[in-house]
């Protein structure tokens, strides 16, 4: 009996030991070739006032926003999305403009990419960026608030091809030299129609030559204005997004310039009231015999769109979170566009004051605290 009982175990511990060797280990894992992260929130604050010496004003506002990024990348292929959402409104206890916007943009990109070497990309980009509402020079007076912006007026739409440097899912540089770039400033006939009664003037026009869809005639020397600007140019792109335990830090900076632009000379004919002419004609009043020191040179004919001159947008956004669902952020939007005039009122020598219209550095900071998630 013993005999039998120690063959059996020894058949069975046999077995065993054959049937460990036997069988394959089990295959580790394969990591998905998609990753997406981002941050959703809202911050809010609010003051209240009682007979408060200081002065001041109750007010709420509130900012929504949303920063989300798909990555895809497996063997030599990459592709990479992101969508920047960010809307906020403020109310104020006052009879005029008490509800105005703080805050609002929506840009979207996407770029696919083949790996031709390492950390280096043959790549096609997309991008298109633009805001969601009207945008209003709020004045304390709701019959003098006029438009400065709205939906597709400006959007700005890249379409590239270049290369992209990726070396690691955190930071890229991309560079295309050639670029196509449609600005727009388009209106519906409706609010046109809408803001142009209420101003008095063209609207649609009035954004047009802010934002520099419009070109010379050549033959008669004045303006054309249009809904869209196309451009080919050179681009160039950097980002960085990068989480640590409870902290995320996004930004990207995009620079663009466009190649062609036009180079006739302008000049001012100081008879009269004066006037511009262009470099042709002063060359044939001074042949009819006007003194060349009637003529002062202004510039180019042109708005300024023109190689070396870069259009500047850069975006910084950075959040930490806690307690699970309690988020600090903060985002900061810097802009530049060449071509694109801001009014703003100057007090001269004298104690007048005059509105000037001008290119200018752009920049929007938000600080807040409220409730967010990071994924």
């Amino acid at each position: 009996m013993k005999k039998v009982l120690f063959t059996i175990f020894a058949v069975a511990t046999a077995m065993s030991m054959f049937a460990q060797e036997a069988a394959p280990e089990a295959a580790p894992e394969k990591e998905s070739p998609w990753k997406f992260s981002g941050l959703v929130g809202l911050n809010a604050s609010a003051t209240g006032l009682w007979n408060w010496a200081a002065g001041g004003k109750n007010n709420v506002s509130g900012v929504a926003f949303g920063k989300c990024r798909l990555l895809y990348s497996e063997n030599a292929l990459s592709w990479e999305t992101n969508l920047d959402l960010e809307y906020g409104l403020s109310w104020i206890d006052q009879k005029y403009d008490a509800l105005q916007k703080s805050s609002d943009h929506l840009k979207f990109n996407t770029k696919f990419g083949w790996e031709f070497s390492k950390s280096w990309f043959l790549t096609a980009s997309a991008a298109f960026e633009t805001q969601m509402g009207y945008g209003l020079n709020y004045t304390g007076d709701a019959a003098d608030d006029y438009l400065t912006s709205n939906i597709l007026a400006p959007s700005y739409t890249d379409i590239s091809v270049g290369i992209d440097w990726k070396p690691n899912d955190i930071f890229s540089i991309y560079l295309s030299p050639v670029s196509g770039r449609i600005a727009t400033a388009y209106l519906s006939d409706k609010v046109n129609d809408k803001f142009s009664e209420m101003e008095g003037v063209d609207v649609r026009t009035k954004l047009q030559e802010a934002n520099g869809t419009w070109h010379y005639d050549k033959t008669t020397n004045e303006k054309i204005y249009s809904n869209a600007r196309a451009e080919l140019g050179l681009n160039f792109k950097g980002s960085i997004n990068y989480k640590y335990k409870d902290l995320t830090l996004t930004t990207a900076l995009t620079l663009f310039t466009p190649y062609a632009w036009d180079k006739t000379k302008m000049y001012l004919y100081t008879v009269g009231e004066g006037s511009n002419v262009t470099e042709a004609e002063m060359d044939k009043l001074i042949k009819g015999g006007t003194s060349e020191e009637m003529f002062e040179y202004i510039g180019y004919r042109d708005n300024n769109r023109r190689f070396g001159n870069f259009d500047v947008d850069w975006t910084v956004g950075i959040s930490y979170q806690f307690l699970k669902c309690l988020n600090v952020t903060l985002s900061t939007d810097l802009k530049y566009v060449n071509g694109l005039k801001i009014d703003k009122v100057i007090t001269d020598a004298n104690g007048v004051e005059f509105v000037e219209s001008a290119e200018r550095v752009q920049f929007q900071g938000v600080l807040g605290i409220g409730i967010g998630y990071s994924f």
